[in-house]
């Protein structure tokens, strides 16, 4: 577990997506979108949409606990992947549950 000024983190996500050919433009407005989504989530403690290649994204996000996480998959950014998902991945999105062993947060 680890705290700082009372925010603990001890469970994560990440998501790996790969985009359709031709839709990396739309996968990179669909994350840069999926922030103001989280900022509704008061148990998302961090999340950060990526580019891990030409046509490869992720999402990766952190949770004070298991019931943070499970909202979060539960929630509106899971809902809109889910939404697009045919539209713009050349594969199901591939979900991994992680947990976080040491962190570094902001003050």
């Amino acid at each position: 577990m680890n705290t700082k000024n009372g925010t603990t983190v001890s469970e994560a996500l990440f998501v790996r997506l790969e985009a359709k050919r031709g839709k990396e433009a739309e996968v990179e407005e669909f994350l840069r979108n999926g922030l103001q989504l989280v900022q509704e989530e008061p148990a998302t403690i961090a999340w950060f949409g990526i580019r891990l290649g030409p046509t490869t994204f992720g999402i990766f996000d952190a949770f004070p606990d298991d019931a943070g996480r499970q909202a979060h998959l539960s929630g509106k950014v899971a809902a809109a992947l889910k939404a697009r998902a045919a539209e713009l991945f050349a594969q199901p999105p591939q979900i991994e549950k992680l947990d976080v062993l040491a962190a570094k947060l902001p003050e």
